[in-house]
């Protein structure tokens, strides 16, 4: 006789919400001590992978979750985990595009490597490849034997020339060995070795990756892409099937057909969400704390605030990066991180770390409505000094754009609020 499914649990979106900042780390305890590589793995077993970006305004965005989890925290943890490696130290995280271009654990590379993932910007530059293969012959020579290597440096050696970018260009400008070695590196021939100034050195993933992994390379699409779903879940605590895509950036075929077998094998379980017209999906078990306490920055690529449309579904924040929108247009600032208290954004501010002056300027700050605002520009304050130290900045100066911005500024001098 055949059986019928068990009943659908209906649940509420704060409680997506708590399942989603547990999952992301936010219902741990910041370390007592100093940071290890213990706290690292862990936040990286909460948030599965970190994004890298170039923007350097206030802190590169690799470091800045894991100090919104940890607290302070001496960032070499980080490029030691990510771009060395010793005996005593071995190599934890390697680079590849994910959600965007990302540290992840090595372990995890073979996924990103299997076809799984089928997009990818780099891939239009296979036909360069098809169009010249001696070139795709000349870099991996190259590499192999100099590595690991710049594109600009891998340019000169093969003959090519650097030339300045003109202003406004963009990548479809580069040259053609760097987008080859782009290419490369999207499918897995080659990846970045280390780091200098944050530039990518190329090398061969044998010189750089663990034989066991090199050994599960390929991966099998479709185990693959299940493994990913699964990670994606562990990060996000209660999530639709588009969210759960995007967190790896997997086409939608892949994913649904994952997504599919992962429920059938019992691994997601199905759940409704009042007011979404998705179904939504979660790992059985999926802890849910009653409360969230505790204070965090977000960076703008912080995994709480990919998903923009989930992030205003969940926490009622509107939210959007204007690096791009021209200054008289932007609404908030150039780089602005929402502040997250007791489970909820309650504001954001602009940050700028004037490391000449060594200040942490915060030319913004804004509040969200019906937020405790005394409350709010204490702790944000607290967490702003916090945040100024651990940059080795001196102090943090407060701007005049935002209604927050005053109280801020007192509340950085050690005014006391005028009672109400």
């Amino acid at each position: 006789m055949r059986t019928s499914p068990p009943p659908v649990d209906t649940i509420s979106t704060d409680v997506v919400r708590r399942a989603a900042l547990a999952a992301q780390g936010f219902a741990d305890p910041r370390p007592s001590g100093p940071v290890t590589r213990r706290h690292l793995t862990r936040v990286l077993d909460r948030v599965q992978l970190l994004q890298l970006d170039s923007v350097n305004v206030a802190v590169r965005a690799h470091y800045m979750p894991l100090f919104a989890r940890l607290g302070p925290y001496d960032p070499a943890l980080v490029d030691d985990a990510a771009w060395a490696h010793s005996a005593r130290k071995p190599r934890l995280l390697v680079e590849a595009w994910a959600h965007e271009a990302s540290l992840l654990p090595v372990a995890d590379w073979p996924l990103l490597m299997s076809g799984a993932k089928r997009s990818g910007w780099w891939r239009h530059y296979q036909q360069l490849a098809d169009r010249n293969p001696g070139i795709v012959e000349d870099v991996l020579a190259a590499v192999k034997e100099l590595g690991p290597i710049g594109a600009g440096a891998l340019e000169k050696e093969l003959g090519g020339v650097s030339k300045p970018r003109p202003p406004g260009a963009t990548w479809w400008e580069r040259s053609e060995v760097k987008r080859v070695c782009e290419l490369l590196f999207g499918v897995g021939q080659l990846t970045t070795g280390t780091r200098v100034h944050f530039q990518r050195l190329y090398d061969l993933p044998e010189r750089v990756l663990p034989p066991e992994v090199l050994a599960a390379h390929p991966a099998e699409p479709d185990a693959a892409a299940r493994a990913l779903l699964l990670r994606s879940a562990t990060a996000l605590g209660i999530a639709t099937e588009p969210q759960l895509r995007d967190y790896y950036r997997l086409g939608p075929q892949q994913s649904q057909q994952a997504l599919a077998e992962l429920v059938e094998a019992g691994e997601l379980e199905p759940v409704a969400v009042r007011g979404w017209r998705n179904p939504a999906y979660r790992r059985p078990g999926t802890r849910v704390p009653r409360r969230i306490t505790g204070r965090a920055l977000l960076c703008p690529f912080d995994p709480v605030v990919w998903e923009r449309d989930r992030t205003e579904s969940l926490h009622g924040f509107r939210y959007r990066i204007e690096i791009y929108v021209p200054e008289p247009k932007r609404e908030y600032g150039y780089y602005v991180f929402p502040f997250l208290l007791d489970g909820h954004l309650v504001a954001r501010v602009d940050l700028k770390a004037d490391r000449a002056a060594g200040v942490l300027r915060v030319p913004g700050a804004f509040a969200e409505p019906g937020v405790d605002e005394p409350r709010v520009v204490a702790e944000l304050a607290a967490e702003l000094r916090t945040m100024a130290a651990w940059l080795g900045l001196d102090g943090v100066v407060a701007g005049e754009r935002g209604g927050l911005s005053a109280p801020l500024a007192a509340a950085l001098r050690g005014v006391r609020p005028a009672p109400a």
